[in-house]
């Protein structure tokens, strides 16, 4: 049978990081497949061999299309001859771990992240969990889709057809990562932790939920159970129109801490003892001194949006701190090539050297968790020299026709600072700095800025170089 479907009239679904499109009206189940046989010729590329000896993990999130829509990814991967390792429903990250743990070809994760219900997708990684992007492999497959010819292709399918394999690996995932931290030094806290959870029905429930059980914590579990309609809100952590009923139940019950993922589970948020949410820059510096501890020396990356309390931390902790392009393509294959211990990311992706250099959002919340037991002293203590000394704007969003033209402007208008064009514009003076950088997907530029002085100064820093922007 030959179909020709949504994939050559909509090149926007294949982004920089993932393939992500509306289900079915950009993606549905015939493309689904071709997607899969083009992702396995992809890897056999890759990899140097015949598609017939590639070794693929598959798994799939809670949305209501990923069951129709991962067994397409099947059937494409089995038309091209692949081993197929299906692992089910699960968090991102397992899948990451089961690429990485078994050593296989590469892996497809069947999932629309923290978008809302009417999203689908895939998140691709080949050997080592390295992840594809827009630079390497995706538009690869893009090209291949668009090229795809089943008919012809059929009997040659049928003779080179692949096979299946159905694996449990949760209880193997959850020992390996509970291995991160001291789990008895949170059991034997003078007080059990009271933590307010967050799973936005997505996959958090089933994957953190049962090591949580296991340290002696007083958990208040919310949205805990996977529901790919999302009935109370998206799972999308980042936007404060979805964090507020965490906020609310962590203030109401007088919790130590507040967990909230996104939807496949591979990004945890935090909100302090006080309500307040914890920023990306800050969260990654406690994580970075608390593992340079244990590892004296060790290099962290982080990315070009971040906080000078990044670097700061690191070098007081005896660390080397490197600047990063934003992405976790970018960051997994500058880990791997570098020996990294640690990344993180402004966005709440946390990637460890010791789970295959790959994003976890399990492994923070463990972390912090220690970290809280160990200190004896609350989150907002722990955060207070950063929020007195480092004064961030967040992530804002403008909506600029020509991205280029603009970021040349702004390195015309601060000429006389430090310029870097790693990603987008940075621009450095001793006690001010921000960053702009083109979205991937909108005509959009990103402003993070930040100001050593005072809030009121990074107010009066930020509105200058938004007017410059949007003017």
């Amino acid at each position: 049978m030959s179909y020709r479907v949504s994939a050559t009239a909509a090149p926007e679904i294949f982004k920089a990081y993932d393939i992500r499109g509306l289900y079915p009206e950009q993606l549905d189940g015939p493309l689904a497949q071709r997607i899969g046989r083009a992702f396995a010729n992809v890897l056999a590329s890759l990899s140097d061999k015949p598609p017939g000896e590639l070794r693929v993990g598959l798994g799939r999130d809670m949305r209501i299309s990923a069951p129709a829509l991962s067994a397409h990814y099947a059937e494409g991967l089995l038309d091209a001859g692949a081993h197929v390792i299906d692992i089910g429903e699960v968090g991102s990250e397992m899948l990451y771990y089961l690429v990485g743990s078994r050593e296989l070809d590469g892996g497809l994760m069947c999932t629309a992240s923290h978008n809302p219900k009417a999203y689908t997708g895939a998140k691709l990684v080949r050997e080592g969990a390295i992840a594809l992007s827009g630079d390497e492999g995706i538009q690869d497959i893009r090209r291949a889709v668009e090229t795809d010819d089943s008919e012809s292709a059929a009997g040659d399918r049928e003779q080179r057809r692949g096979t299946l394999e159905r694996v449990d690996i949760y209880e193997e995932f959850q020992s390996s990562v509970l291995k991160f931290i001291d789990a008895d030094a949170v059991r034997a806290a003078p007080r059990h932790l009271k933590v307010v959870l967050d799973g936005g029905n997505g996959m958090a429930g089933p994957m953190a939920g049962p090591l949580l059980e296991r340290l002696n914590l007083d958990l208040v579990e919310t949205f805990w159970t996977p529901d790919g309609n999302f009935p109370e809100h998206e799972p999308n952590p980042l936007r404060p129109e979805n964090r507020r009923m965490i906020i609310e139940r962590v203030r109401e019950s007088g919790a130590d801490l507040g967990i909230a993922w996104d939807g496949d589970a591979d990004r945890c948020f935090f909100i302090d003892d006080g309500g307040a949410f914890v920023d990306g820059d800050f969260l990654t510096a406690l994580l970075a001194e608390s593992l340079l501890h244990r590892h004296p020396g060790e290099a962290i990356l982080y990315d070009v949006r971040a906080s000078r309390a990044v670097p700061d931390t690191v070098a007081r902790a005896g660390g080397v701190a490197f600047r990063n392009r934003v992405g976790h393509a970018f960051f997994k294959t500058r880990m791997r090539a570098e020996g990294s211990l640690f990344g993180g990311e402004v966005s709440g992706h946390y990637y460890f050297r010791d789970f295959y250099c790959a994003d976890s959002g399990t492994i923070p919340a463990l972390l912090v968790l220690e970290l809280l037991a160990r200190a004896g002293r609350p989150m907002s203590q722990l955060l207070a020299p950063y929020r007195g000394r480092y004064f961030i704007s967040g992530e804002i969003n403008s909506e600029v026709s020509d991205q280029d033209a603009k970021i040349d402007e702004i390195a015309a208008r601060y000429a006389d600072a430090r310029l870097d064009r790693l990603d987008g514009i940075s621009v450095d003076y001793e006690d001010w700095h921000f960053n702009v950088r083109p979205s991937n997907t909108e005509p959009l530029l990103r402003l993070c800025l930040e100001s050593l002085i005072s809030h009121e100064d990074m107010v009066r820093r930020r509105d200058e170089v938004l007017s410059l922007i949007r003017s």
